[in-house]
């Protein structure tokens, strides 16, 4: 029978306490690298994902603040045009205006006014306090441009009216601008030059009918224009329909 000292057991105890503890402590980190392993693999993808995920939005966000800048920019730039055109159109408007002969008579400014004959003429009528033209009145207006084209040396007079209501200061306001709308209506549809125009009388108050009526204030509103040549070759004489259009409210 063997027999082993206390010295030699207690070293193989030992020894083995050792390998026991080694064994243990292996098996546990390798259990820990196995349960973690999967969770930081999971939190890296996550990771990843989550930085594409704001690289898209980054993305998406700085295509749609491009196409918001480009939009406000085309915006402004179609503002810009349209205020162009109409400052353009405004110009060529007072530059209209400003070229149109104004004058109390036409013998104080047309040199050899005799030899002028009238070969046409047209009278519109407008509403109450309005200088917009009627439908009608432009109807009657394009019978009337017809002959400007095969008339020779000519001048259109225009003189424009208002009945009595209101200030006198008003009423000549009122007339010039019902004479103007006449004069940029033809100018602009039958290219007559501006120069060609004489407003003769605006704001006369001359009354081409009683203003005691509903039916003569709807008269004197209006607008009459003379077609006026010295040319042998002149259109014929033609007379328009000078009827006055709509009905006959009463006020200027």
């Amino acid at each position: 029978m063997t027999r082993i000292s206390r010295t030699g057991f207690a070293t193989a105890s030992a020894v083995a306490a050792l390998s026991l503890v080694f064994t243990t402590g292996c098996t546990t980190k390798n259990y820990v690298r196995s349960q973690t392993e999967p969770v930081i693999q999971k939190t890296n993808e996550l990771d990843d994902a989550t930085a594409a995920n704001n690289r898209a939005i980054h993305d998406v966000d700085a295509r749609a603040q491009a196409g918001i800048q480009q939009a406000q920019n085309s915006a402004n730039q179609a503002q810009q045009n349209a205020q162009n055109a109409t400052q353009a159109a405004n110009t060529a408007q007072n530059t209209a205006q400003d070229a149109v002969n104004r004058a109390d008579s036409l013998a104080g400014v047309i040199a050899n006014l005799d030899n002028y004959k009238q070969v046409g003429d047209v009278s519109v009528t407008f509403g109450f306090n309005k200088s917009n033209l009627t439908k009608s009145a432009q109807d009657q207006l394009d019978q009337f441009g017809t002959q400007l084209a095969s008339t020779r040396n000519y001048i259109l007079e225009v003189t424009g009216g208002t009945d009595s209501v209101g200030s006198k200061e008003y009423n000549y306001a009122l007339s010039d601008r019902r004479a103007m709308s006449v004069v940029q209506y033809l100018a602009s549809k039958y290219n007559v030059p501006a120069h060609k125009f004489y407003l003769v009388g605006l704001g006369k108050d001359v009354e081409i009918d009683s203003n005691k009526t509903a039916a003569g204030r709807a008269k004197n509103r209006h607008v009459e224009v003379q077609l006026l040549s010295n040319s042998d070759n002149g259109a014929p004489p033609a007379q328009s329909d000078a009827s006055p259009s709509g009905g006959a409210p009463s006020g200027r």
